[in-house]
């Protein structure tokens, strides 16, 4: 009995320490040495400032600025504990918002998206990015498409040429990885951020 306790416990020190400590410490060295930037996280620096992440997705509201799809993340009601409340772009808290076709909260929120469009004058062709959430709640990243229909809207609030801020989105798009791996893509957090280096 003794001799089978003393097996199990060496063993279970033994695997805690190889998977528990040793691997992950492994892993992570390797990471800090192979890719560092990615390993901590693809943090954005300017100035000794981080701006974010190229990773997640962060809330642009002002109109000399293009913006994120929409984001479904929540936080707990500071009124009542139990419940949630909307909290875009929050990071702490990845989640989409489980609202099924038939929501009525879903409906609204679409409807509402598709008429600020159509106000700018975009009622066909609406990307789905442009109204619905990821599953995270935090994507960094828009359709060119999507980001292609913001190009008026920002250079008319910038004051800047609609060509050459379409160029810059032109520019900044993502391409499938190895030609078909993924769909093309735009950070808007990037994008942003070349588009504050124009001036």
């Amino acid at each position: 009995m003794l001799s089978h306790l003393r097996a199990s416990l060496v063993m279970v020190t033994l695997f805690t320490l190889l998977t528990g400590l040793l691997y992950p410490l492994a892993i992570t060295g390797l990471a800090q040495l192979a890719f560092p930037a990615k390993a901590n996280g693809s943090l954005i620096e300017r100035n000794g400032t981080i701006l974010g992440s190229e990773l997640i997705g962060q809330n642009f509201a002002a109109e000399r600025y293009f913006h994120p799809r929409p984001s479904a993340t929540s936080a707990p009601d500071p009124a009542d504990s139990t419940k949630t409340v909307d909290a875009p772009y929050n990071a702490a808290n990845s989640s989409g918002s489980n609202l099924g076709p038939t929501s009525k909260k879903l409906y609204d929120r679409v409807e509402a998206a598709i008429e600020a469009g159509v106000t700018e004058g975009r009622l066909w062709d609406i990307p789905a990015d442009s109204v619905t959430t990821s599953a995270s709640g935090l994507d960094p990243h828009i359709s060119p498409t999507y980001a292609l229909m913001q190009v008026s809207a920002v250079a008319k609030a910038r004051k800047l040429n609609e060509g050459r801020v379409r160029e810059l989105v032109e520019a900044n798009i993502e391409h499938r990885a190895a030609g078909f791996i993924g769909e093309p893509r735009v950070n808007v957090l990037l994008l942003n951020l070349a588009l504050d280096a124009l001036h």
